[in-house]
């Protein structure tokens, strides 16, 4: 049985362990979950990541609504298979079945902590393998575990915990190098570029580049005959072309998936000032648009000591240091910096790449101790560097007054267990303590100060709990589908509410959020955030009816959404007779399509009229008119306004407002809150209350300048919507299954028309065997006079060809590796047939 090496193996797992130990002394310090009453489920953590995996959790275990293809539960059904490439592909993700339902944010914070310290284990072995037989691999073990509690680990990727994964996949990346300059290992390499690529393609992308850079730096070095410098780039190569052609069902997806999703906001490039660049090198710093270089003071010394190391040749101190300028400068220029992030801004932090700068320095500095410790000479030209760059920080406003102490007293830790290092074996348990100390000490705070700093500066998110648990049960209660939908509620715990809490939702927050999608229920009215990547629940009742939402939760707003007002109704299910998921409809008109009023094109959708939309009038609080912004909207400063009309007695009242940041109430009725600041947030529209005698009266707060529609209001007749509801019940399917990839539905027997899905048509949907055709953004598919079943089929796009390029890289790894010995024998033996002959 194959095991590892002794001594490297203790390595890696103290690098693991002084990680691991890190991170949770910093939560603890900062009263961080689970060590105190601190949520750490912050932005994008807490809205997208979280729930993902708690979908994961529900497929593993046999409870979700849908499969890996398609998910039944966000947006009224969307392709699963891009986010699944995308956040939860990592092998360490599975991890999260292990945990009870209720305890997944436990399980999500576990997983990150083992994927810290799997990356310092990967590090400290990469390290170990590029100079081999010395007697400092405790050193290797703190410089791995360095790696992974680097400013971008600890700051950024804790609460992206994807992103990890490209955290763990430099080194072993850089390994596959190793082991293609060798000529070694031809099967295992392209095998870990599948895991890596698969795990986070993204992250991946960058490590890719990172560990290119590492191995032309170590064949330049270490191989002098210019052919097996070839040789081994070839190798190279073609573990990476098998490795992500193996990758690819997931790969391709991926790709297509943000192809045909929304568009995000962009962004320019701005390098950030070599002062915060400076900054964010040392303790305690914490800042969303500036590289998180934070190493330990240890990594940092040493990398700073190479150029002045004698001990190191020349050729190898000048190749090394220079890597590590090329990469830092990198950084900071747009060309690179685009070719780093694949020729496209990030939305968020412009840094993503800062892991692989990490990685190049605590080589760096492997390399510095690697041959013998660094002597004085070379420990005073390190600190003076240092000393030059606290100097540069000096300018920067993210200095704390953590900062400066910190630094200082893991510099003296450093110095002195690096002076104690050089004396021999006997002092060496006390320089690993002081070493280890100064890199824990450090690395904790900054953990803790970044915990506290992201609390008050982004959005957060309560972990499990009662409100969660209580509209988890009512979803649970009120469940139905596939006859209906269930959808947990637009007062939203997280903008994937149906992922954590279950039922059937429109609510959907992704990068790869379809484009159709967003558009469709812009159409409809549905408010949205994330510049239009996060969709809420829409909550109306005609939009309910057209997608067969017969059950709808309501739940009090969550605090943690930073509402003002308390809000203390109790938990409550709605119920009402809506249309079966699949209908038949008459042949769509030419020329219809969804318009820019969202009351026709709900009407458009149901296939009946069942609105007013009467003329407005809009007054100030002192009864001045409202100036236009254009055409279909008024200007609003901020201020309060009468919104006034007539409606027929007794209908319901819509306000569709959504650039309104503030309140609208109908007379003495409920105030409710829209929360619309385009393009970022879009307010949903919202039922205000009935009319009495027609007269309606609207009274708006605006907190913010916005806009207005001219035909915001719109009066629903309920009895023309329960007619509307009746025709379409009566042509409707008679059963409907749906799977993890498709649906199948009986029909009555009629005189034919276009079958409609009530979901939406992205790209994947087939029915028949050919491309489902659309019905004003719903899947939909011819049906022939007297035809009594129809059945679509979801394949993402890219999955076939996906799975082509798979086979090929399969059989090419074959040829490659258990392959290659059969070839030669069978060639020998045509050589010995041939020269008996």
């Amino acid at each position: 049985m194959w095991t590892l090496p002794p001594a490297r193996g203790r390595a890696a797992g103290l690098a693991a362990l002084i990680t691991a130990g890190t991170v949770c002394a910093g939560d603890a310090v900062a009263r961080s979950y689970p060590f105190g009453p601190h949520t750490r489920s912050v932005n994008d953590l807490g809205n997208q990541f979280v729930p993902f995996h708690t979908r994961l959790w529900d497929l593993l275990h046999g409870r979700a609504d849908g499969g890996v293809l398609l998910n039944w539960q966000s947006g009224y059904g969307t392709s699963f298979l891009p986010d699944l490439g995308t956040y939860l592909a990592s092998p360490f993700s599975v991890l999260v079945g292990l945990f009870p339902r209720d305890e997944i944010d436990l399980a999500v914070y576990v997983v990150t902590l083992v994927k810290m310290a799997a990356a310092a284990a990967a590090m400290t072995w990469l390290l170990t393998a590029l100079r081999r037989g010395t007697d400092r691999r405790w050193a290797a073990a703190v410089l791995g575990a360095s790696y992974a509690l680097c400013g971008w680990s600890v700051v950024e990727a804790s609460y992206n915990p994807m992103w990890l994964d490209g955290l763990i996949a430099f080194p072993l990346l850089c390994l596959v190098g190793e082991w293609a300059r060798r000529g070694r290992r031809p099967v295992l390499g392209p095998v870990i570029v599948a895991l890596a690529w698969t795990a986070n393609f993204y992250t991946a992308y960058m490590a890719t580049l990172g560990a290119a850079l590492v191995l032309l730096l170590r064949l330049l070095l270490e191989e002098p005959d210019r052919r097996e410098r070839i040789r081994a780039l070839l190798r190279a190569v073609r573990a990476v072309l098998l490795g992500t052609a193996l990758a690819a069902p997931v790969l391709v997806p991926v790709f297509l998936g943000t192809r045909h999703a929304y568009p995000g906001w962009k962004r320019e490039f701005a390098a950030a000032s070599w002062a915060d660049m400076s900054a964010r090198l040392l303790p305690a710093t914490y800042s969303f648009f500036t590289p998180a270089l934070f190493l330990g003071t240890g990594a940092l010394l040493l990398a700073c000591a190479l150029a002045f190391h004698r001990a190191v040749p020349g050729r190898e101190r000048l190749a090394w240091t220079g890597l590590v300028a090329a990469v830092a400068l990198s950084l900071q220029w747009g060309p690179t910096h685009l070719l780093w992030h694949a020729f496209a801004t990030p939305n968020g932090s412009p840094y993503r790449q800062t892991f692989v700068l990490a990685g190049v320095i605590v080589i760096a500095a492997w390399t510095t101790v690697a041959r013998a410790w660094p002597g004085r000479r070379a420990l005073l030209g390190g600190c003076a560097v240092l000393l030059v760059i606290t100097a540069a920080a000096s300018w920067s406003p993210l200095v704390t007054r953590w900062t400066y102490p910190l630094f200082a007293a893991g510099l003296l830790a450093v110095a002195g267990g690096l002076l104690f290092a050089r004396r021999g074996r006997r002092t060496a348990p006390l320089a690993a303590v002081l070493l280890i100390g100064a890199l824990m000490g450090q690395a904790a705070a900054t953990t803790a100060y970044a915990d506290r700093q992201r609390l008050n500066r982004l959005d957060d998110y309560a972990p499990w709990g009662t409100r969660q648990q209580v509209q988890a049960d009512a979803v649970q209660e009120a469940d139905g589908w596939p006859r209906y939908r269930t959808d947990p509620g637009r007062e939203q715990t997280t903008a994937n509410d149906p992922m954590a809490v279950g039922g059937q939702g429109a609510a959907y927050y992704s990068s790869h959020t379809p484009a159709v999608l967003t558009r469709t229920f812009l159409a409809l009215g549905s408010g949205w955030t994330s510049g239009g990547r996060a969709m809420h629940s829409l909550d109306n009742p005609v939009t309910d009816a057209v997608f067969s939402v017969g059950a709808r939760v309501h739940v009090p707003r969550d605090p943690h959404q930073g509402w003002t007002r308390p809000d203390d109704r109790p938990t409550t299910v709605t119920r009402q007779e809506v249309p079966p998921l699949v209908t038949v409809r008459p042949v769509l008109a030419d020329g219809l399509r969804l318009g820019r009023s969202p009351y026709r094109n709900q009407e458009k959708l149901l296939g009946s009229a069942v609105y007013t939309v009467p003329a407005t009038r809009l007054r100030t609080e002192a009864g001045a008119a409202v100036p236009d912004q254009d055409r279909f909207d008024h200007r609003l400063a901020p201020g309060r306004y009468t919104l006034t009309a007539r409606c027929p007695a007794g209908s319901e009242v819509f306000l569709w407002a959504p650039d309104l940041f503030g309140t609208a109430r109908v007379g003495a009725g409920e105030l409710v809150d829209f929360r619309g600041e385009l393009p970022g947030r879009r307010a949903a529209m919202a039922g205000l209350g009935r009319t009495g005698d027609g007269q309606v009266t609207v009274s708006l707060r605006a907190a913010r300048a916005g806009t207005l529609p001219h035909e915001a209001l719109g009066c629903l007749d309920r009895q023309r919507l329960s007619a509307a509801v009746e025709r379409l019940r009566s042509t409707g399917a008679v059963s409907v299954d749906v799977d993890g990839s498709g649906v199948r539905a009986e029909l009555p027997a009629g005189p034919g028309g276009t079958a409609v899905l009530a979901a939406p048509r992205i790209a994947g949907w087939s029915c028949g065997g050919r491309p489902a055709d659309s019905y004003l953004g719903l899947v939909a598919t011819p049906v022939a006079a007297g035809q009594t079943s129809v059945e679509c089929a979801f394949r993402p796009p890219g999955l076939r060809a996906g799975t082509f390029a798979a086979v090929a890289g399969l059989i090419g790894l074959i040829v490659v590796g258990p392959g290659r010995p059969m070839l030669s024998r069978l060639r020998r033996r045509g050589d010995t047939k041939t020269s008996s002959a």
